[in-house]
């Protein structure tokens, strides 16, 4: 069985002669490219499709205060994750979970799903989008993490979790913006646990900041 992945010359993937084709990246194909598998080419996406096509699934989903994510495998067309549905998997969001530890779990779920699909694939019905429904996942920048305290405490809880690893967020402080790795919601105060200045390692916050002025909570 031969894959076609991150094709970069037709020429050459056309002579592999490939039943199906799997696409793990973040990039459109040409129709001339999805045609070369005879089978299709299948994209493993880390959302529950039409939910949160895009770049950033991930982080825009703890952004949202979604409940459960999950992926989903489709055959690709020629627009960005647009294509029918094979199969779905969801999963709740753990309760202080952020985007590494979720992408994490996304990952081997994904494979889990596409080892199953590909194994049962002739027998698999497709299932096309509620185009109607979809919501758009755009890249993440670095201004989404300069946030103040204003913000409130479930906004910036969100926020540290969703923007894991890049951008982060970063919170004012008496010793300047302090990125924020780590943190908790206490009724309605958000609570810095683990804090980093600029060019320091991680760091508790308290031994940074102390329990006074400087360790600031959002009200």
């Amino acid at each position: 069985m031969s894959w076609l992945c991150r094709c970069t010359s037709r020429r050459r993937s056309a002579t592999l002669n490939p039943w199906s084709g799997c696409a793990l990246s973040l990039r459109t194909f040409s129709g001339s490219v999805l045609a070369i598998p005879r089978l299709g080419a299948v994209n493993v996406h880390a959302s529950l499709l039409p939910r949160w096509r895009g770049a950033a699934p991930v982080a825009r989903a703890i952004l949202a205060g979604d409940r459960e994510t999950g992926v989903t495998i489709m055959k690709m067309d020629e627009q960005l994750d647009h294509g029918p549905v094979l199969g779905v998997r969801a999963t709740p969001i753990g309760a202080g979970e952020d985007a590494v530890a979720l992408t994490s779990r996304l990952a081997d779920m994904g494979a889990e799903l596409l080892a199953d699909t590909l194994a049962s694939f002739d027998e698999l019905s497709v299932v096309g989008q509620d185009h109607k429904q979809a919501t758009v996942a755009p890249k993440l920048s670095r201004e989404e993490g300069e946030l103040s305290w204003d913000a409130g405490a479930n906004e910036i809880d969100r926020r540290v979790r969703a923007l894991q690893p890049w951008p982060g967020v970063t919170l004012p402080t008496p010793r300047g913006r302090v990125k924020v790795l780590k943190g908790h919601v206490e009724g309605d105060r958000y609570v810095p646990d683990v804090i980093q200045l600029p060019g320091e390692k991680p760091a508790p916050a308290k031994q940074v900041l102390g329990d006074g002025p400087g360790a600031r909570r959002a009200q």
